[in-house]
């Protein structure tokens, strides 16, 4: 893994297309955008994945997260949310939050396998209407 930049954004946006539907993917403009936003950091691992998130104060939060599918149930998302984990802590936040489609069942088992627990819900959140799990994470510097 090694870190995203605003240089990336493109590669980045490659990624996540191979990742998500065309109509929630995000293009170079948006990577960058995130990227440049106050607290945010990115990890990826060209052909595998990608994460961005932002710390804030005592507070993080994955912006998205995005396993390209031959990379799937190989441990990709894990390794990028255990360094995404770690950067957070790096910034001084103590608790991690996130948003996930209730119905996406493969992220949700990775978002709790890791310890994050559910805290709201963000109703018809999604374009298709979809209602999001809003999940949350103390984190420690263990």
């Amino acid at each position: 893994m090694r870190p995203a930049g605003p240089d990336d954004a493109a590669a980045l946006a490659a990624l996540h297309a191979a990742a998500f539907p065309p109509t929630e993917a995000w293009g170079p403009d948006a990577m960058a955008l995130m990227l440049g936003m106050p607290g945010a950091f990115g990890l990826w691992e060209p052909g595998a994945g990608l994460v961005l998130a932002r710390a804030v104060a005592d507070e993080a939060e994955i912006l998205t997260l995005a396993v390209a599918p031959a990379r799937r149930r190989q441990g990709s998302g894990a390794e990028l949310l255990a360094g995404a984990m770690q950067g957070a802590i790096l910034r001084g936040a103590a608790a991690m939050f996130l948003e996930v489609a209730e119905g996406n069942a493969a992220a949700l088992a990775l978002y709790r396998a890791a310890g994050f627990a559910e805290v709201g819900r963000r109703r018809r959140y999604y374009a298709d209407g979809a209602d999001a799990l809003v999940l949350r994470r103390d984190l420690s510097p263990s």
